[in-house]
């Protein structure tokens, strides 16, 4: 046990506290520890369950009396993806068709385990809240004639969000991700895992930035599985949207109320915190000149004062 860093989070949530400062704490973006990929494989290995919540427990007995807002994982799809399927971020593997799928399958169970064991041993002395960070695009279809673009856009959406929202607040994978992956390469819960994981959320966090047009789009068969090849779909931008500097990054304001739409009536109307909204600059400046994010951010919030969603609260 690191001493030293106890001491700098006690500190952290104290000063947070001390000037009227909520703290929602993530317990885990992406850093997991190097020994645990080197010696188990990371995320590919189911050991990852028992260690991660072992980990989570300590922080619960630790920070518990002050933090009552835990997150458990932020933005898993790109752990998942990105770590396990592209090596685009670490540990940099490239296990395509499988690696993210399986990685995503241990995270969820992580994920339930440590609500449980939150709800089971902690909730009733400390009184907070244990939830789970989702950071998805809006898939809109191209063509809203088009059975085949509104059901890839459904895929869309599936594949990015319902990849763990669902077994969450359904207690399974979406049925699109059933019937479009291969069942030797999408893992299946049992049906008591089904059980202990649905309803494993007091919040859902919600990352949003950005949405796509979607059309269907089939691969050829004959090319190496992967899961993006899985969803058989495009996707496409237009060109009308306001671009900022980062190059997957469009100002889609009317995405985003569609988005909560769609979690308020898939996943039964659940509290939402936004814990990830925002935008680069377009231009360096060489003194203040935050116009483009003022009408972002403007743009994002005043769609979701159009909903009748549940009480929401901000991090950017």
């Amino acid at each position: 046990l690191n001493e030293k860093g106890i001491q700098f989070y006690n500190d952290t949530i104290n000063s947070l506290l001390e000037s009227s400062i909520i703290p929602i704490v993530s317990l885990y973006h992406w850093d997991l520890p190097q020994v645990l990929q080197e010696k188990y494989g990371g995320w590919q290995n189911i050991s990852m369950i028992n260690y991660f919540n072992d980990y989570a427990n300590l922080c619960f007995e630790k920070f518990g009396d002050r933090v009552k807002h835990w997150i458990t994982f932020s933005n898993p799809w790109a752990v998942a993806e990105k770590g396990y399927e592209t090596g685009e971020h670490a540990p940099g593997l490239k296990l395509s068709g499988c690696g993210a799928y399986k990685a995503a399958h241990h995270i969820i169970k992580s994920h339930a385990k440590v609500w449980h064991s939150y709800n089971n041993s902690w909730r009733s002395e400390q009184q907070g809240m244990v939830g789970i960070s989702l950071t998805t695009g809006w898939g809109e279809p191209i063509d809203p004639h088009s059975q085949a673009d509104i059901d890839a856009a459904e895929r869309y959406i599936q594949f990015h969000l319902g990849w763990f929202a669902n077994p969450i607040y359904r207690g399974d994978y979406p049925e699109a991700m059933k019937n479009y992956v291969v069942l030797s390469r999408l893992p299946t819960f049992s049906v008591q895992e089904k059980i202990y994981i649905k309803g494993t959320s007091d919040f859902l966090g919600i990352g949003h930035f950005t949405t796509r047009y979607v059309t269907q789009k089939s691969f050829p068969s004959l090319q190496v599985s992967s899961y993006h090849m899985d969803q058989d779909l495009a996707e496409l931008v237009d060109p009308k949207w306001p671009a900022p500097g980062s190059k997957w990054l469009y100002s889609v304001p009317w995405g985003f109320r569609r988005l909560l739409n769609f979690i308020k009536t898939q996943y039964g109307n659940p509290l939402i915190y936004v814990t990830e909204n925002g935008v680069s600059e377009k231009v360096q400046c060489t003194q203040l000149c935050d116009e483009w994010r003022i009408e972002y951010l403007k743009g994002y919030i005043n769609e979701i004062l159009k909903g009748n969603f549940k009480s929401m609260f901000f991090t950017f």
